[in-house]
């Protein structure tokens, strides 16, 4: 890599958020290509399978598993409930909130991306050394969880 240097003289290369941006944009594209036959994007598929995996949870709690922002979580379950992937309904404690589930199609979907996600990952993880992807995950895990605060959309602990 080049080493240039912008007006003030930073080095972009030496700057790790330009490197973890330049890291989700290639994740994001490595995922939707592994998983282009099925129409799902990497933030549909985190809420599918946080449903999947805690039936009935309600919308603010998948926002806040997921890191994603409460107010944009509805467009995303929007879109599923309009594909027949998810259905809300009416919590019986409070009326207010929304209880998600997956429907038949909806878990279908799920298993059909989960081939394609697998393959994202490892191909994500291919450049390391197999010895260092465990380290790297580990490494990756500490740093949002130790700034996860700071998030514009902090996940549960």
């Amino acid at each position: 890599m080049s080493k240039k240097t912008t007006g003030a003289g930073v080095d972009l290369d030496e700057l790790p958020g330009h490197y973890i941006r330049r890291l989700q944009q290639i994740a994001v594209a490595i995922f939707l290509q592994e998983t282009e036959a099925t129409g799902i994007t990497p933030v549909q598929y985190a809420a599918l399978q946080t449903v999947c995996n805690q039936p009935g949870i309600d919308q603010r709690s998948l926002a806040r598993a997921i890191g994603f922002d409460t107010s944009t979580i509805a467009a995303v379950i929007d879109r599923l409930e309009a594909r027949a992937l998810l259905q809300r309904a009416v919590s019986p404690q409070d009326r207010r909130v929304r209880l998600l589930t997956l429907t038949p199609a909806g878990q279908q979907a799920l298993e059909s991306v989960l081939p394609g996600m697998r393959r994202a990952q490892e191909r994500m993880l291919e450049p390391l050394p197999k010895a260092e992807r465990a380290e790297f995950m580990r490494m990756l895990k500490q740093l949002v969880t130790a700034n996860n605060e700071l998030s514009r959309a902090p996940t549960m602990d």
